[in-house]
């Protein structure tokens, strides 16, 4: 359940920085508002970031673990 937690979050998180970009390029929104909407962008970006990270090095982790399960393999393999 936490794992589908975290891509909700950041998918909603993405969702949420989509449309401050909008609200920001849309210049409709008061010069308050709108450092309001900035400071909220950075932090869920910051969150995104943090995300794609740890995303980045699960993904590294599991492609080594295959290596070294195909690594293993050969040489089972080479020795028969």
């Amino acid at each position: 359940m936490g794992k589908k937690k975290i891509k909700n979050n950041f998918e909603e998180d993405l969702s949420r920085l989509e449309k401050i970009s909008n609200l920001l390029e849309s210049k409709e929104i008061g010069l308050d508002d709108a450092i309001l909407l900035f400071e909220e962008g950075i932090k869920l970006s910051k969150t995104c970031i943090t995300n794609l990270k740890k995303a980045e090095l699960k993904i590294s982790k599991l492609k080594s673990e295959l290596s070294d399960i195909a690594l293993d393999e050969d040489d089972e393999f080479v020795e028969d």
